[in-house]
């Protein structure tokens, strides 16, 4: 009976040997496949997710920027207009008076440059 124990122990011993042995090759399995993926994905020129958050951000906050800018052009713009408009209608009224413009002498020379 115990020759039968001993052959139970030795099966056990064997198949957790077996258990450990497929472990390390399934755990260098994964890491080769791992690092030949890494490599394919760098031939792809492919970026990581936490940069393209980053530009993901900094393109919103962009667009945001450019949002209120646009709306400070359009202020900014509607005032020009307005006193242009008011100039306009009164250039208009002064198109019949005679536009007055100071005479030009001779430019005098420089005394000390003689």
């Amino acid at each position: 009976m115990q020759t039968d124990n001993r052959l139970f122990d030795d099966l056990a011993r064997l198949a957790g040997g077996a258990f450990s042995s497929f472990t390390a090759l399934k755990d260098e399995a994964e890491s080769r496949l791992r690092v030949q993926i890494e490599r394919i994905l760098v031939r792809m020129d492919l970026v990581r997710r936490d940069e393209f958050d980053a530009v993901r951000a900094m393109a919103i906050k962009a667009r945001e920027e450019n949002v209120i800018l646009g709306a400070r052009i359009e202020t900014l713009e509607s005032r020009l207009v307005s006193p242009r408009k008011a100039a306009r209608s009164d250039t208009s009224l002064r198109k019949n008076k005679p536009r007055l413009t100071k005479k030009r002498g001779p430019k005098e020379q420089d005394v000390g440059t003689q």
